[in-house]
């Protein structure tokens, strides 16, 4: 899964998980923000999974853009 990070004007990190729309964190380093979207990214999956949904391709988990 792709993410893609960018500094905010005030200094915060946004990191957007390009594959599962509306799953993003903020975080105050890149490294912080990247971890936090990590973890909501697996979190969100394994919600679609207990409910019967498709998860993404899960190849090359995640990648930082």
């Amino acid at each position: 899964m792709r993410v893609e990070l960018e500094q905010e004007e005030d200094g915060r990190w946004v990191a957007d998980v390009v594959d599962l729309p509306g799953v993003l964190a903020y975080g105050a380093t890149r490294n912080e923000a990247l971890a936090k979207a990590e973890a909501l990214a697996l979190r969100v999956i394994a919600d679609r999974l207990e409910q019967g949904e498709r998860a993404p391709e899960l190849n090359n988990l995640f990648i930082a853009a």
